[in-house]
């Protein structure tokens, strides 16, 4: 017993081998992290990200906190556990957002706006239902162990690259008024935006429209206050708090008061109760209020960083250390300064495709815009790493670490899921975390927008995979079904 006792420790706090195998990977990253820094301190660009994500993986794992579980628990068992999580964390990222704002260091772009985000939020929440896990609850998944997830993310990634490279029959997806927009605008000879309906897309639908923060909207981004007033609290706050409040309203009031056996409940009772919701899994809420407090974080470091070192962008420093392998034409890569996911998965996909023989450089998404760095220099793809490895070490500490083998029905299910959020992510141009997270908490009304898509997609999806396992189950002659 007392062997037992030291192998694999106790409620009150000796180490196992899974805590042991976590400050391992821990001292190997910092290792591998200082020899990278000494080598050549402008490595500390890519460390930042890869640090602030292990950072995103230890709390997305401590807290299992997934945004497609927040959607579908919600429709699939009436339980707002995850979503009043994440909207703790979009108050307090909204927070901490317009202090980095007011300091100077804001790295946040608004998104366009347009009838795209819908559809796309709609076709990514449909594909997570059946993942299990949405772009950021895969990564972490991964680092549990669950293979199904890196599946997941490699979906993602082929079928982004797939989708902005993609040239040939896919052009009749484009309007002519596509083509006449994109034809009209003065661009680089590099490019050859005349086929491709990603590229006919971008250019002739995306670019005419307005990419705004709310005070912006307003016409009031030149007044501190007024565009704190209107980003953070009309923005971000009010409808986050109006959420928790029908979150409270419509799945956890009666059961709480039931529990309470109050009958007329008063207003501090409801209070109290909110109260109760909001605290009901200590773990989801922790997480959520730290991911937004290092969400914020990350943005103020990397915008300090930039600042240090005379840059707007990470290819410029790549440039001055002649590395200007899979640059864009303007000598850029994908470096958006904050929490992101997608992006980076679609370059690792199309890295790949080009080292496969294909030319992925002639597009806008890749040649123009973000690049097709190396995957050893592309500083966001460290920040997913870092997701997976932050949460193995959390995993492994907390004995949660176990490899998962999909059978085929699962690992189809990821595959094809997993195409569904890459075709989601681009056509609604970012994922939950790049097109909601980090647009709403930095005054972007199409971040609501976004959530809307991606909570409708998700009801379809749990209605549409409720009736497989009902139908596998009649089939099977199972006695359980969702039914």
């Amino acid at each position: 017993m007392q062997v037992e006792r030291a192998l694999h420790g106790s409620k009150g706090g000796a180490w196992h081998r899974g805590r042991w195998n976590a400050l391992v990977l821990f001292v190997l990253l910092l290792l591998a992290s200082t020899w990278a820094y000494g080598v050549d301190s402008r490595w500390g660009y890519l460390l930042v990200y890869a640090w602030f994500g292990v950072g995103y993986g230890l709390l997305l794992q401590y807290g299992r906190f997934c945004m497609a579980s927040a959607v579908r628990d919600l429709f699939a068992v009436r339980v707002p556990r995850m979503a009043v999580g994440m909207m703790i964390a979009v108050a307090l990222y909204a927070l901490v957002a317009a202090a980095v704002t007011a300091s100077g260091f804001n790295t946040f772009h608004p998104n366009p706006l347009g009838w795209h985000v819908l559809v796309g939020a709609a076709i990514f929440g449909f594909g997570i239902v059946f993942t299990g896990g949405c772009a950021t609850g895969s990564l972490y998944k991964a680092g549990e162990g669950n293979l199904a997830s890196a599946i997941v993310i490699a979906s993602i990634s082929f079928a982004q690259a797939l989708v902005v490279g993609a040239k040939g029959v896919t052009d009749l997806l484009a309007p002519a008024s596509w083509t006449r927009s994109a034809l009209a605008k003065d661009m680089p000879a590099e490019l050859d935006v005349t086929h491709g309906w990603f590229d006919l897309f971008t250019a002739g639908y995306i670019w005419d429209l307005k990419a705004a923060t709310g005070a912006q909207l307003l016409g009031v981004a030149d007044s501190p206050w007024l565009a704190t007033l209107v980003n953070t609290v009309v923005v971000a706050l009010l409808p986050a708090c109006l959420i928790l409040l029908l979150l409270y309203a419509f799945y956890y009031r009666a059961g709480h008061m039931r529990r309470a056996k109050i009958a007329r409940p008063t207003l501090s009772q409801h209070l109290a109760g909110l109260w109760a919701m909001a605290t009901s899994s200590r773990n989801t809420a922790l997480a959520g209020a730290g991911l937004g407090i290092l969400a914020g974080a990350h943005m103020w470091v990397t915008g300090a960083l930039r600042d240090r070192l005379g840059v707007a962008n990470f290819g410029e420093v790549l440039a001055a250390m002649s590395h200007r392998a899979g640059l864009s034409i303007q000598d850029t890569v994908f470096d958006p300064g904050y929490w992101y996911i997608t992006t980076q998965e679609a370059q690792w996909g199309g890295w790949l495709l080009e080292r496969a023989g294909l030319d992925w450089h002639d597009n806008i998404f890749f040649g123009l815009d973000n690049g097709l760095p190396p995957p050893w220099f592309n500083a966001p793809g460290y920040m997913s790493l870092g997701i997976i490895a932050g949460a193995a070490m959390m995993a492994l500490a907390r004995r949660e670490f176990r490899w998962k083998v999909p059978n085929l029905e699962g690992a189809l299910f990821a595959l094809i899921g997993g195409a569904l959020m890459g075709l989601g992510a681009r056509v609604a141009m970012g994922c939950n975390i790049g097109a909601f997270f980090a647009t709403v908490t930095n005054g972007d009304p199409s971040g609501w927008i976004f959530l809307l898509g991606m909570a409708g997609g998700a009801f379809v999806g749990v209605k549409v995979f409720a009736w497989w396992v009902d139908w596998q189950s009649a089939r099977r002659g199972d006695e359980l079904s969702l039914s």
